[in-house]
């Protein structure tokens, strides 16, 4: 920002003005190093580590306490309704705190004791019900459904608290640089497939509790203790990665003062800039409030792109493992025991699938900025995935119908039961998985690095800005949860509808991606940094 200008801008101003001149030698430090960036963004795989043990086992454990079918969509509920809450409140906090101990340093820690918390009631759920008089002969276990509802609520609003910070932190300590910030993301998004790998994996092994035997109870069965080990592994890797990057990454105090700006992206901010700061605080809603009328058009095109993609991201994610046991496998989790053998071998299928997925997500997280310089920029790299993401969702019909008109029967005592898909059918069904993890890692990491980057040049607080970005992907989130049910229904049922309407939203945010979502502004020197972070 040039000395002349006012020093009050609005929440997402962009700046078109050339760059500064280079600082002088008496100019701030630099940001941290890559080593302060890879601890910080290792905490994803703590994250997605329980993130991926609750996709993979806690649907099984909800039927398993009793909770009807009817009431499973609001828990599940929990997830985009506390990210659109949480998120921005939580950001907006830490753009102002004031602790000893830093910014966000704070969030993070307490986010960490949070989800350990949240997990011991989940996975000890049934033996609280019964501590609390719950009959084990019964189906519904009214206590326990009690006890991991409010573990399971914790539990996200919980993560949504943490990943908030540890991604602002990171845009904190990349400073201003779109390469580092970019990197940042990357290895944000490479950690997350780590933690799913291993979530899927300990999800896999059913002899995990052997380890833990105390996790054997009266109420709680084999599966429940694997449920129960497989949660504190996740305690035992999320609080040792927490711990380690909060003892190796420092953040100054940060104060409103002039002159006493703080750790902002490894600078310090100018005087004009901290004065502006010190304006009277303004309450949160109408912060938020405040954000949305001043957005520019760079963020805007920014919010739609990314409501578009997680339109079409949400259906899959909910619904993967069920297409595959469905559809692919022709099971059903309704029908006889034959039947749901087989709806199971194709959910396991679609777990290996996710494996897959992952470990593509994992190695694609590492070549972005590779790829983005191959495709011309990260925006055109955003768009021409946005188009892979929808021929990969058009291809499920073409899977769905092979695997129709392929169908084996055989009758046994005298039920008629189909046989599993050809191999031809499982591998390709299974190659979608894999190829979904290359525009699953650009989701992961160039949206938040773009809204990062925006805001930076702006002169925004990324906490808050970041936050308001965040309401484009769970409103999309929440509006897929209550509305596919309905929607498949209106065509006949299935996962094939909900699957059709995301191919048709994810072509149309690499049209915006391609033609409407501007180029990333150039690096500002470090002199000018102001507070960055993002959610």
């Amino acid at each position: 920002m040039e000395s002349g200008e006012p020093s009050k801008k609005s929440s997402f101003q962009l700046q078109n003005q050339p760059p500064p001149p280079p600082p002088s030698s008496s100019s701030p430090p630099r940001p941290f190093s890559i080593k302060s960036i890879i601890f910080v963004a290792s905490i994803a795989a703590g994250i997605q580590f329980g993130w991926a043990l609750q996709l993979s086992l806690l649907t099984p454990y909800v039927q398993l306490l009793g909770i009807p079918h009817k009431w499973a969509s609001l828990i599940w509920l929990c997830g985009p309704i506390s990210g659109m809450l949480v998120q921005p409140i939580v950001g907006y906090h830490s753009d102002r705190c004031t602790s000893r101990f830093g910014r966000r340093r704070p969030f993070i820690a307490a986010g960490a004791v949070l989800v350990a918390t949240a997990v011991v009631l989940i996975g000890f759920a049934a033996d609280l019900g019964y501590l609390f008089g719950d009959n084990l002969a019964t189906e519904t276990k009214p206590r326990a459904i009690v006890v991991f509802v409010i573990g399971f609520w914790i539990l996200d609003v919980a993560n949504n608290m943490l990943q908030g910070p540890c991604r602002a932190l990171l845009a904190d300590i990349s400073g201003n640089s779109q390469k580092k910030t970019r990197t940042a993301n990357a290895f944000f998004s490479f950690f997350m497939a780590v933690g799913n790998v291993l979530g899927f994996a300990a999800g896999s092994y059913t002899r995990l509790h052997n380890i833990i035997p105390f996790t054997t109870t009266k109420a709680c069965d084999v599966y429940c203790a694997n449920l129960k080990s497989c949660f504190f592994f996740s305690i035992l890797l999320l609080l040792t990665l927490t711990t380690i990057a909060l003892t190796y990454v420092h953040e100054k105090p940060w104060s409103p003062e002039p002159g006493n700006a703080g750790n902002l992206g490894g600078c310090e901010i100018e005087d004009e800039e901290a004065a502006a700061a010190e304006t009277a605080p303004v309450p949160f809603f109408g912060e938020i409030f405040g954000a949305l009328k001043d957005l520019k058009r760079p963020m805007w095109i920014l919010l739609a792109v990314t409501c578009l993609n997680w339109i079409a991201w949400f259906p899959f994610l909910l619904f993967d493992t069920d297409w595959m046991g469905r559809e692919v496998y022709g099971g059903d989790s309704q029908g006889n025991i034959l039947v749901l053998k087989l709806y199971n071998n194709g959910v396991h299928a679609g777990a290996l699938g996710l494996m897959l997925n992952s470990v593509v997500l994992g190695f694609t997280s590492l070549g972005v900025e590779l790829l983005a310089r191959g495709v011309g920029g990260v925006n055109r790299l955003w768009g021409i995935v946005n188009f892979l993401l929808a021929v990969c969702l058009a291809m499920t019909v073409l899977v769905t119908k092979l695997a129709e008109s392929s169908r084996r029967f055989i009758t046994v005592d005298g039920v008629t039961v189909p046989l599993p898909p050809p191999a031809g059918v499982k591998a390709g069904a299974l190659s979608l998985f894999a190829v979904l993890g290359v525009p699953l890692a650009i989701t992961y990491s160039i949206p938040f690095a773009m809204a990062s980057i925006f805001s930076s040049s702006s002169g925004a607080g990324q906490g808050l800005s970041l936050g308001v970005l965040n309401l484009a992907i769970v409103i999309p989130q929440i509006l897929v949860s209550l509305g596919s049910g309905p929607f498949d229904a209106i065509f006949g049922g299935g996962n094939l509808p909900a699957f059709v309407l995301g191919a048709i939203a994810a072509a149309a945010s690499g049209t915006f991606a391609l033609t409407l979502l501007p180029s990333l502004p150039p690096d500002v020197p470090a002199a000018k940094t102001v507070t960055a972070g993002f959610h």
